[in-house]
């Protein structure tokens, strides 16, 4: 397993920044979702600096379906960056850790009215339009929540640029559900009504090509399609386009299969080329922004799990169980997605055994990491799996009414209680 520079052996067992996992594993029990906060803070503030630009404001929107809780949340407000946010509840969680909901775009492709009159109440700065007939609905909601109020606006729109990742990822080919195709014949006719929507502020325009993305030239030539069609749109029908949204999508390592590039170093020549490509437009734009998430939070986070049984099958397979599974990581078993991990109190010793390492859901295909190669594994062993901070927590279950997992940050100073472990009260609370 590829260490984190917050990960180091200490003796013969690994540690988080001088912290004992097995101490972790005592005090909050496991399966652990392990969060090394100071990581996150350093790697948002180098986005930020990256995407500064002297031409127009840039933003920086935490794209909270990633990882979101009260502390997360915190952080945001505290670090000065926006949040995309793609339900009511995102909202809601958002607000309680303290982010201003000016500084919030609400994304999705069926916001629910109520959400919208939600949206509206607290004072979401931005809503991303995801289609025509939604505009509409967020013109009449908007002005039966506040005369004289006019809710900015941006229209997702999809430049039809193939991004090379897994299929549910992918947002942006001519069939996606998001947003409206650019090549479609009527998406003038669409904006010309929106333009007249006498309560929205139709600023300009976003678009999101897909996750997990490794090629920059994907995100460039994306980039340039969205700029080329405001271009487009500024000349035929005389819109003022003030803002531009490019999305997130940035690639991390999970394996060595993977194959990220520098997203901090990758941004100023990012801003440069669409400062440039702005001008050569002639495009009044004032903001741009884009909308990391799983980049962000991804190598900050790890699951720490402790080894059950242990079972050889009649094919020779060699099954290593542990505490957790599909419920707190769902991701193998939604789109194979891969991983690497470690024996933390073993991880001096030679690996001599192929295992895949199995969860205690009754399910099959409840696998986390197929064949991987690990020291002799024993009952009680605490096996860590890296790169678990995006889509982990957020997709987490109480399939076979197993609880959810507690959650901790961790800093040089210190290992804090961020979310509790949910209890069996916890899971039949709401049934009456």
């Amino acid at each position: 397993m590829r260490l984190e520079n917050y990960q180091m052996i200490q003796g013969d067992v690994l540690t988080h920044r001088g912290h004992s996992y097995e101490e972790m594993a005592q005090t909050y029990q496991t399966p652990l979702y392990i969060f090394d906060e100071t990581s996150f803070i350093d790697r948002v503030e180098g986005y930020r600096e990256g995407l500064k630009s002297t031409k127009f404001e840039s933003e920086v929107l935490y794209a909270s379906k990633a990882l979101l809780t009260k502390e997360i949340a915190r952080l945001i407000a505290k670090l000065d960056i926006g949040q995309d946010v793609v339900s009511a509840g995102e909202i809601y969680a958002g607000m309680a850790g303290g982010v201003d909901a000016g500084r919030m775009y609400f994304h999705g492709n069926n916001k629910t009215n109520d959400e919208l009159v939600y949206a509206l109440q607290q004072g979401v700065g931005t809503i991303v339009v995801d289609n025509h007939q939604e505009a509409g609905r967020i013109n009449e909601i908007a002005g039966s929540v506040a005369s004289d109020f006019k809710q900015k606006v941006l229209l997702r729109v999809n430049p039809g640029v193939e991004a090379h990742t897994h299929e549910y990822i992918v947002t942006a080919t001519n069939d996606s559900k998001f947003g409206e195709n650019i090549h479609d014949p009527e998406i003038n006719n669409y904006i010309e009504s929106m333009m007249a929507m006498e309560n929205l502020n139709f600023v300009g325009f976003h678009s999101h090509i897909g996750s997990q993305i490794f090629d920059q030239e994907s995100f460039l030539k994306a980039s340039h399609a969205l700029i080329d069609f405001a271009k487009t749109v500024k000349e035929d029908l005389g819109m003022k386009i003030t803002e531009l949204n490019f999305g997130g999508g940035f690639g991390v390592y999970y394996t060595e299969a993977d194959t990220p590039f520098d997203v901090v170093e990758y941004l100023p020549k990012f801003v440069k080329e669409i400062e440039v490509s702005i001008e050569e437009a002639g495009l009044p734009i004032e903001k741009i922004s884009i909308e990391p998430g799983r980049s962000l939070v991804n190598a900050s986070g790890s699951t720490l799990y402790r080894v059950g049984d242990l079972k050889g099958t009649l094919s020779g397979k060699e099954y290593a169980f542990v505490d957790g599974g599909m419920t707190d990581n769902i991701r193998p078993a939604l789109y194979q997605a891969e991983y690497e991990g470690a024996i933390v109190n073993k991880i001096t010793e030679e690996s001599t055994t192929t295992y895949t390492i199995a969860g205690k859901a009754c399910e099959s295909g409840d696998k986390i990491i197929e064949g991987i190669e690990l020291p002799q594994a024993e009952t009680g062993d605490l096996l860590l799996v890296n790169g678990t901070g995006a889509y982990n927590f957020s997709m987490a279950s109480n399939y076979n009414y197993i609880p959810r997992p507690a959650m901790v940050h961790v800093t040089d100073d210190a290992v804090k209680l961020t979310v509790k472990r949910d209890t069996f009260e916890d899971l039949v609370n709401n049934q009456l």
